[in-house]
Formats: C-alpha cells, sequence, structure tokens
C-alpha cells in the first residue's frame, strides 16, 4: 500500500526522452469504482505550483511503466493528447 503523500514525493520521468515532469500535485480519482484514472503534474513556468498559467500535464494510470522508489516512470508516446511541455510550433527561422 501506498499513501498519496508518498506519491507526491517522486519524480515523474518521461520514459521517451528520459525528461524529469515534475511531481505529482493531484490525481484524477473515479470516485464511483475508487480507482485512480490519471495523475496530474503541474505544467512548466508555475511558481510553487499554484502560480502561472500553464497547462497541467495529465497523466493516465495506464501510461505509468513503472513506480520506483523514487521515480515515476511513464511512457506518454501512445497518448494522443499528450503534448510535451515547450513543444508548441515554433514559427521563428534560424
Amino acid at each position: 500500500m501506498m499513501k498519496i503523500s508518498e506519491l507526491q514525493a517522486k519524480d515523474v520521468v518521461s520514459l521517451a526522452d528520459g525528461k524529469r515532469l515534475g511531481q505529482v500535485c493531484d490525481l484524477d480519482v473515479d470516485m464511483e469504482n475508487g480507482m485512480i484514472r490519471a495523475i496530474i503534474v503541474p505544467g512548466g513556468g508555475r511558481f510553487l505550483g499554484m502560480f502561472g498559467n500553464s497547462q497541467d500535464i495529465v497523466i493516465p494510470w495506464s501510461s505509468i511503466v513503472k513506480i520506483g522508489a523514487d521515480v515515476i516512470l511513464v511512457d506518454l508516446r501512445t497518448e494522443p493528447n499528450y503534448l510535451p511541455p515547450n513543444s508548441g510550433s515554433s514559427s521563428g527561422g534560424y
């Protein structure tokens, strides 16, 4: 068994590129079935996880590959709605 506070203390890392996405700030829970649907990681550019207008990263529970002692590994390559932080379209040239 794991407490929510233990889950929040772990770094969430993308399996695809090894980038640290942040730490769990919230959970999406199906109250009817008592199941966790997703973990939520604050998007970049937020101060103390509260201030800022970046969008949170919602990671479906099915995308979690492994929960280790210090890290949660996630594979987001198969998620059609996932947009990695700072991957917006670039309009500038070189």
